[in-house]
C-alpha cells in the first residue's frame, strides 16, 4: 500500500496525471485522439458565430474546393449510376419487374451514391489540400504567430474552410445527383433496352421530395465533418514535412471512416422518420 501511495505521489509531484491502475492502455490510447477531434469540432462550431466572419477567405476556399472537386465528382458519379442500373436491371429482369429499374436506381443515386461520391472526392482532394496547407503553416509557426497577435487561427483559417467544404458539398451533390440520374437513364435505355417512359414513370411513382432533402443534408454534414477532420490533422501536425504528410494521410482515412459511419446512421434515422412511398 505504501509503495502504491509513493508512486501516485511521485506522479503528481512530477506534473503527470496519475495513471488509472485498472484502465488498459489499449483502451485509453484510441480515446484520446477521438476526444481531441470532438473538442476541436466543438470549438470550430462555436467560433462559426463569432464576428467578424472571414468572407474573403470563405469565398476563396469555396472556389478552390469547387475547382478541384467538380470534374472528379461528375466522372465518378456516372459509373455509379451505370453500375446501379446494371445490377438492379439484371435482378429485376429475373423477377419480371424491369419497369421498376428506374425508380430503384434513381433513389439509390439520390439518397446514397451522390452524397457519398461527392464528399469522398471533397475529402480526398480538398480535404488533403486543407490538411497540407494548415500543416505547413503549423510547422512554419505561422499559427503560433497568429495566436501571439491575438488572432484565433481556428476563426481566421479553419472556420472558412470547414463551411466552404459543407456548402460546396451541397451544391456538388445536386450536380452529382443530376449527372448520376442521367447516366443511369442512358445506360438503362441504350444498353439494357429499357423503356424511357417506364423508367421515368417508376421514378415519379416511388420517389418523394424528402429523398432529395436527405441527400443534401448528408452532403452538408459530410462536408463539415471532412473539413473538421482535415483541419484538425493540419493544425496538429508535428515533426516537420514528414509529419505534414502523415497528417494528410490520416485525415483522408479518418474522414472516409467517419463518412460511412455517419451515412449509415443518417440512413437508419431517415427510414424511421420518413416511410417509403408505396405504389
Amino acid at each position: 500500500m505504501a509503495a502504491i501511495t509513493r508512486s501516485v505521489v511521485d506522479e503528481v509531484g512530477s506534473g503527470r496525471p496519475p495513471r488509472a491502475r485498472n484502465a488498459p492502455s489499449w483502451v485509453a490510447r484510441p480515446l484520446v485522439p477521438a476526444g481531441e477531434l470532438f473538442a476541436f469540432g466543438a470549438e470550430v462550431l462555436r467560433l462559426v458565430w463569432r464576428r467578424p466572419f472571414q468572407w474573403v477567405e470563405f469565398f476563396d476556399q469555396c472556389w478552390f474546393v469547387a475547382r478541384v472537386s467538380v470534374l472528379p465528382t461528375i466522372l465518378i458519379t456516372v459509373p455509379f449510376g451505370a453500375v446501379l442500373s446494371l445490377q438492379i436491371g439484371s435482378l429485376f429482369n429475373q423477377l419480371g419487374a424491369q419497369s421498376f429499374t428506374g425508380a430503384v436506381a434513381v433513389l439509390g443515386i439520390v439518397q446514397q451514391a451522390a452524397p457519398v461520391a461527392t464528399v469522398t472526392i471533397i475529402a480526398g482532394a480538398a480535404g488533403s489540400a486543407v490538411a497540407a496547407d494548415l500543416g505547413a503553416r503549423k510547422i512554419r509557426e505561422e499559427l503560433d504567430a497568429l495566436e501571439v497577435l491575438g488572432i484565433s487561427p481556428i476563426q481566421r483559417l479553419v472556420v472558412p474552410r470547414v463551411l466552404a467544404m459543407g456548402l460546396v458539398g451541397v451544391l456538388l451533390n445536386g450536380v452529382a445527383a443530376g449527372v448520376g440520374v442521367a447516366g443511369g437513364y442512358a445506360f438503362n435505355v441504350l444498353v439494357q433496352g429499357g423503356s424511357p417512359g417506364a423508367y421515368l414513370n417508376a421514378f415519379t411513382a416511388l420517389a418523394q421530395l424528402p429523398d432529395l432533402y436527405i441527400g443534401e443534408i448528408k452532403a452538408f454534414i459530410f462536408g463539415i465533418v471532412a473539413g473538421i477532420v482535415a483541419a484538425h490533422r493540419g493544425v496538429n501536425a508535428k515533426g516537420g514535412p514528414q509529419g505534414v504528410g502523415d497528417g494528410v494521410n490520416q485525415s483522408v482515412i479518418v474522414a472516409f471512416v467517419l463518412l460511412f459511419v455517419i451515412n449509415t446512421v443518417l440512413s437508419v434515422i431517415y427510414y424511421q422518420i420518413v416511410p417509403p412511398k408505396g405504389l
